[in-house]
């Protein structure tokens, strides 16, 4: 099994299969894929239905690929999952912002790399960015990087929250299932 496949059934254990929550500001999913999500990758047919390899399709190229995870996977596949459960629940741009973030705060005042820009893209420059973290820093950074992303979601969830009281229902299963100190 690919690094891609373990994380799509990763996340589709955490997100389960057909929901439609009047709670969720997501409105109806499956597999964690949004209507509006599937409607703007083609699919046009009921949202209980929409086939898993549809769904694993969809999360690919929306969450995978747009997050450059194929290139932060051959560096560390753990820091690559987080991103791509990030990604898939709070958005790619927030998973991106995240890891730029962590990169520009871990980069000794800019003597191990150059800040980079905190837009939410992924691209080379971030991944090269990580790269340099990744050779500097080894396991220890990869275990520090992994906190430093479950920190910013901890806090995410809680503002998501604080903003939006209805979500409350939903933070307990957030911080127990999304974010993982370890």
């Amino acid at each position: 099994m690919n690094i891609f496949d373990a994380a799509f059934d990763h996340v589709i254990g955490v997100e389960g299969g057909y929901v439609d929550d009047p709670s969720d500001s997501g409105g109806a999913t499956r597999y964690g894929i949004t209507e509006r999500v599937a409607r703007a990758n083609g699919y046009t047919g009921e949202m209980y239905k929409l086939p898993i390899e549809t769904a694993r399709k969809i999360a690919k190229k929306q969450y995978w690929d747009i997050l450059n995870l194929d290139a932060i996977a051959a560096l560390s596949n753990r820091v690559a999952l987080e991103l791509f459960d990030t990604g898939y629940n709070m958005g790619v741009s927030v998973a991106g912002r995240f890891l730029q973030r962590a990169l520009n705060v871990l980069n000794d005042g800019g003597t191990r790399w150059p800040d980079i820009a905190v837009d939410g893209v992924a691209g080379p420059i971030t991944v090269h960015a990580f790269a340099k973290f990744m050779q500097q820093r080894g396991d220890r950074g990869e275990r520090a990087m992994l906190n430093a992303l479950n920190a910013q979601q901890a806090v995410r969830y809680m503002e998501i929250v604080e903003a939006r009281p209805a979500s409350e229902r939903f933070a307990f299963g957030w911080l127990d299932k999304r974010v993982s100190m370890t």
